[in-house]
């Protein structure tokens, strides 16, 4: 029968014996029981990683929040400051670098293609406006696409499902080294978002040049302080600007991860309960294709007997 489906034969001029179609039943159904198990297993680990991953990246959500915080105060406290992770080149170099985070592997839904879909939109828009783009990845995912598109990817990284924050530390350094020898306008990941257990979303950040956080822009103001610094608020922002470049490139990269392992979960369960399904159409076709051969032979045996008669 080739590839070709039960429901295709059934509409062409081929004749399938009820024996026949017994056994292709059957090893459809053999067949859908093992997926069904491997997709269960899969929703499984998925799982089990999801709970440690989000339990990672909201432990570091108050720190790299507070650390924003912290160079929002100082800056509105001294407004005059300049560090050229907040200022830029002074020269602009029109070269922009573009770091992607995808998956290492597949069947998590929509996860990678929204990443990948905002990343590739972004890098048109700056070839129109004549921008030159430097593009680095994480994950074999983004690899395969661009590779496809034919961009070139200057690195590639690979930080697995527990990104070390040493790891991303030495590659935020890098960021900050470059950006302040004047050699990127800008410097942007493109990175699904965690929201919630029930919302993902991809986002294009900006990582430098720095611009701090306010905040809630729904929380209420609270009252302006007046600090007196010391160290000056140079120095300050001297250490706090580098963490917070760190810091927000850690926290990109576990809420990825976090993302990925739920929509991965997600999407193997629905695979198990779509095999499932299945699975009950082709026990109850199963049972009928039986009955109707018990039928066909006993009709046969009753007219074999009544022909001897």
């Amino acid at each position: 029968m080739g590839s070709r489906s039960l429901a295709d034969l059934a509409g062409s001029h081929y004749t399938i014996r009820p024996m026949a179609r017994i056994r292709e039943i059957k090893k459809r159904i053999v067949a859908v029981g093992t997926i069904r198990r491997i997709t269960r297993t899969m929703q499984m680990i998925a799982t089990a990683k999801f709970t440690n991953s989000v339990a990672r990246a909201k432990a570091a959500r108050p720190y790299t929040d507070k650390v924003q915080r912290l160079v929002s105060e100082v800056l509105s406290a001294a407004p005059d400051a300049e560090h050229p992770l907040i200022d830029g080149p002074a020269d602009s170099p029109a070269r922009e670098l573009v770091v992607v985070i995808s998956s290492d592997r597949g069947l998590c839904g929509a996860y990678n293609a929204n990443v990948l879909r905002s990343a590739i939109g972004h890098i048109r828009r700056l070839k129109t406006r004549s921008i030159a783009v430097d593009l680095e990845t994480s994950g074999k995912k983004a690899v395969g696409y661009f590779r496809f598109q034919r961009i070139a990817i200057a690195h590639r990284h690979t930080l697995g499902d527990r990104p070390d924050y040493e790891q991303v530390e030495q590659l935020a350094q890098r960021y900050i080294d470059e950006f302040s020898a004047g050699r990127y306008d800008a410097i942007r990941v493109a990175s699904m978002h965690f929201v919630s257990h029930a919302r993902q979303v991809p986002r294009m950040t900006e990582l430098l040049p720095l611009q701090p956080s306010s905040g809630d822009a729904a929380a209420p103001a609270l009252p302006t302080a007046l600090y007196d610094f010391s160290p000056s608020s140079g120095e300050l922002l001297g250490d706090l600007l580098p963490l917070a470049v760190k810091t927000a490139l850690f926290q990109a990269f576990l809420d990825a991860v976090v993302s990925e392992q739920i929509m991965r979960m997600v999407a193997m369960g629905a695979a198990t309960e779509n095999a499932k399904d299945l699975g009950r159409t082709l026990t109850r076709q199963f049972n009928r294709a039986r009955q109707t051969q018990i039928t066909t032979e006993l009709m046969e045996i009753i007219s074999g007997a009544a022909a001897l008669e």
